[in-house]
Formats: structure tokens, C-alpha cells, sequence
């Protein structure tokens, strides 16, 4: 690819954009720009403006890597004309077609034990914040990183919204259909079911499919180097299609 490309690193529901540091400073060591937003989480329609208004028109190619139900908003806003995208790596991230959910995918196989873990605080509007409790974090999200990074992820985590967890993909032709994918997750992710990943890796003909022994949801945390490979997988392969 002649110009310069740019990596959007996309967080999703009970983590923050510092979810991505191991992962951009691999990036740097291979000399490829990356930018962390911060998610939103309060819905898909808007948290998909966020993006694309967040990138604007950088006039570069674009890479992104969405982790959770950061891929419900990097699939709605790449379908809603967010640039000049030429790929999308789904980490741990949800892969929907039009009219399903963040919901409804990570139900869609046994496995999950999120529903335990969360914790609730009533807004006004009849909305719900819903965050992971402190006190299962780690063995929800990250049983694979050491007690202290997960104790202060518990801590710094960003609560999502009921109506973004359920509000379902609007975007008549959902971006896996039209753009190349890669999907890494972990084994034993606990929060989306590994057979979800693997299922949704296949329905989107992925160029790449990467499973982590061992690693849980937060496998950009304890992978970053396995996560940072797929990155580049998608890079190298947007340089082949551009020369």
C-alpha cells in the first residue's frame, strides 16, 4: 500500500482504550501508526457516528481491529461509509448480520457466564449501565492476566449501555460481507463463547482465524503479540491488494 495506513483500535464494553497498550507498542516496533478511541458504549447507531467522526477523512487506508461489541460498531460504522477501510480484525470482537445483537450473538452458544458477573446502575430514560463486578472481574474477563492488571481494569472499566448490548445491526449489508476480516480470540474466553468466534470466523469467509490456548476475553491484554500478528496479517494483505 503507497500511502500511509492507520490502525483504529476499537475497545469494547468493560475495558477502556489502555486495553490496546501492548498491542500498539508492537505496532510502533514495526513502524505502523495506531489510534485507540474511546468507545462510547451507549449505542450502536451512535457509537458508530462516534467513529466515523472521530477518523473523519483522514484520506488514509484504514485498518480496524474492534475487540467485543466494538465489533458490532466497527461492523455498523464501516457499512455506514467510514472510510477507506481495507480490513477488519474482529479481537474476542462480535461479528453481527443485519438485525442481530451484541445479545443475541454472545447467547447464540453455551458458555457464558457474563450474565453472573454484572452489575447494574438504573439511569434516567428507563437506561441501564451495566459493568462487571470488581469482585469477578478477573476470573470473568481476564483470567489469564495477573491479579494486579486485572484488578485495576475491574477499576477502570467503562460500563456499556442495555439498549447498545441489545440494539441490533441497522446496516443493510454488514462490513464482513465486503471487507476482509481476521478473528483472534482466546480458548477460554468467558465472556463470548469460543464456538461464537469460531462460527462467526466461518460465516465471514475470514482470511485469518486465530485461537489462543488458554487466553480469555481480554486476549489483546494477554496476547498482544498474537493479536498484533493478526493486525499485520491485515496490513500485509491490504499492501498486496493496493500494489
Amino acid at each position: 500500500m503507497p500511502e500511509n495506513p492507520l490502525v483504529v483500535l476499537l475497545h469494547g464494553a468493560f475495558t477502556d482504550s489502555a486495553h490496546w497498550s501492548g498491542v500498539i507498542a508492537r505496532l510502533r516496533a514495526h513502524d505502523v501508526d495506531a489510534l485507540a478511541l474511546a468507545n462510547p458504549l451507549r449505542s450502536v447507531v451512535t457509537d458508530a457516528q462516534y467513529v466515523r467522526d472521530a477518523v473523519g477523512d483522514s484520506g488514509r487506508p484504514l485498518v480496524l481491529a474492534a475487540h467485543a461489541y466494538g465489533g458490532v460498531v466497527a461492523t455498523e460504522a464501516v457499512a455506514e461509509g467510514l472510510g477507506d477501510v481495507r480490513g477488519i480484525v474482529y479481537v474476542a470482537g462480535l461479528a453481527p448480520d443485519t438485525g442481530e445483537s451484541a445479545v443475541d450473538l454472545v447467547g447464540r452458544f453455551p458458555g457464558s457466564t457474563l450474565d453472573a458477573a454484572l452489575g447494574r446502575t438504573s439511569l434516567v430514560d428507563d437506561l441501564d449501565d451495566l459493568w462487571v463486578r470488581p469482585d469477578a472481574y478477573h476470573a470473568q474477563v481476564a483470567a489469564d492476566v495477573d491479579e494486579q492488571t486485572a484488578y485495576v481494569a475491574a477499576r477502570t472499566q467503562r460500563p456499556v449501555t442495555d439498549v447498545a448490548l441489545s440494539q441490533v445491526l441497522l446496516a443493510g449489508t454488514p462490513a464482513w460481507k465486503t471487507v476482509p476480516s481476521w478473528f483472534v480470540f482466546g480458548s477460554e474466553d468467558r465472556t463470548i463463547p469460543a464456538a461464537a468466534h469460531r462460527w462467526m470466523a466461518g460465516r465471514a469467509g475470514a482470511r485469518g482465524v486465530d485461537e489462543v490456548p488458554g487466553a480469555s476475553h481480554a486476549v489483546a491484554v494477554s496476547a498482544p503479540d498474537r493479536v498484533a500478528r493478526a493486525v499485520l496479517d491485515a496490513l500485509g494483505s491490504s499492501r498486496a491488494v493496493a500494489a
